[in-house]
């Protein structure tokens, strides 16, 4: 028996909560900002508040006799949940907020990588308000660059140039204006190549990876139009993707295995959680693009449904750090996950409008996100709303199965058709090669 506290009210955390719920003998306490029907339905127990009330949090916590705390989203971390959660003697899944700062702040994470010589960095430099006079120097220097403001941003304050900006005159005006807001910017090479996402289970020693996964952030088909927090994504059956090898892969693991040893030489203290690396493949090699200290939202949605290895005894393990002892084990099954959102998403999206579900095929996974279950029905918050999963022997079942059921949805509201389908796919390999 477990008595487990769930912080998060996502689809990645209603996916947590499914899988965790598959142990018959857990009991779930979820913490949610707002209220998920699907996590509710799972849950023995909901608590409606702010992250940052830390104080509710631990009473809740304590109410409930809670073993173990998972934290689904980034912004607990950020609060300090974990560190909150240990004062009263409960552990958590997720790295307390100075190890956090591993997705927190993207300069601790390059200057991580440059101090311990581990591969993957691109060229940068970080400024602040001391050195903002430096940054033409820099960009004089460098050829197509990124601009990263340094904390949390909802995963859309990176500007990239040709997308958001075009000439050195703007890349300066963008990094002052960050600096209004954030205590420095990362100005680094931009990368070409293809993006794919592996997230890892650590318990601070030992680091096993999760199928990798490829996330699509632009709202509209072809990649094209403004970033977002996640349109949708695929993984294949074979736990590789189209144009990744087994090599790219274990070499995106290393890094992350490094960079595990590295926060422990750096901090004293063992990482515990879900270390997810964003990474890109170009011409030289495995790069990395950023980490962040929690799954992804989809890409969880790609990887714990095929979970053959019992999630809570994963999760008791990376608290013990006896993960070396357990065998993780993942379906080898291809998915498609695509997100309905409501119109306008991401810039101007229309809110508080009801979505009506259809006949979803019995073979999908529904998981949902930002949606308000009211007495006549289900209502968009503004942000992305439902995810649908199809999961088959191969991709192109899969991405039958999930556009199928994302087609069913009734209200003011678009998906991206193209996630997962051959044409999309094609093109993408392509372009690895041709690199």
């Amino acid at each position: 028996m477990a008595n487990v506290l769930l912080i998060g009210s996502g689809a990645r955390e209603h996916v947590v909560a499914e899988s965790l719920k598959k142990n018959k003998d857990t009991k779930l306490y979820s913490f949610m900002k707002a209220n998920n029907p699907g996590i509710a339905k799972l849950s023995d127990k909901v608590e409606i508040g702010s992250y940052s009330d830390l104080e509710k949090i631990k009473s809740f916590a304590k109410e409930n006799n809670v073993d173990f705390a998972f934290i689904g989203p980034e912004d607990p971390l950020n609060e300090g949940v974990v560190d909150a959660l240990q004062e009263i003697g409960i552990e958590s899944i997720g790295p307390k907020k100075t190890l956090a700062k591993l997705e927190t702040s993207k300069s601790f994470t390059r200057e991580l990588l440059q101090k311990y010589n581990i591969d993957g960095n691109p060229k940068f430099k970080v400024f602040n308000k001391d050195n903002v006079n430096e940054i033409e120097n820099f960009l004089n220097e460098s050829n197509d660059i990124v601009i990263k403001p340094d904390g949390l941003t909802g995963g859309k304050g990176v500007k990239v140039q040709g997308d958001h900006f075009n000439t050195k005159e703007e890349a300066i005006a963008y990094c002052k204006e960050v600096l209004g807001t954030h205590p420095s910017v990362i100005v680094e090479e931009k990368f070409d190549g293809e993006e794919f996402s592996l997230q890892c289970l650590t318990d601070g020693k030992t680091v096993i990876a999760t199928p990798p996964v490829q996330d699509h952030k632009r709202a509209y088909d072809g990649d094209s139009g403004p970033n977002t927090g996640g349109m949708g994504s695929y993984s294949y059956e074979n736990h590789l993707l189209p144009f990744l090898k087994k090599e790219h892969v274990d070499k995106a693991l290393e890094i992350t295995k490094k960079v595990a040893d590295a926060i422990y030489e750096e901090t004293g203290e063992y990482y515990k959680g879900v270390m997810y690396g964003g990474f890109i493949l170009t011409k030289d090699g495995v790069k990395l693009i950023e980490y962040n200290a929690r799954f992804g939202d989809p890409e969880a949605i790609n990887v714990l449904p095929l979970l053959k290895t019992d999630f809570v005894g994963i999760c008791q393990a990376i608290i013990v750090q006896e993960l070396d002892r357990i065998k993780i084990e993942f379906e080898k099954k291809a998915t498609v996950c695509k997100y309905t959102v409501p119109k306008g998403y991401p810039s101007n999206p229309v809110k508080n409008e009801k979505v009506e579900i259809g006949n979803v095929p019995e073979n999908v996974k529904l998981y949902y996100a930002s949606v308000d279950e009211k007495e006549d029905g289900l209502y968009m918050t503004g942000s992305r709303a439902i995810a649908f999963v199809g999961i088959a022997d191969n991709i192109e079942k899969a991405e039958k199965i999930a556009e199928q059921a994302v087609s069913s949805i009734k209200g003011k509201v678009f998906h991206r058709k193209d996630i997962g389908t051959k044409e999309l796919i094609v093109k993408k390999v392509n372009h690895i090669e041709n690199l």
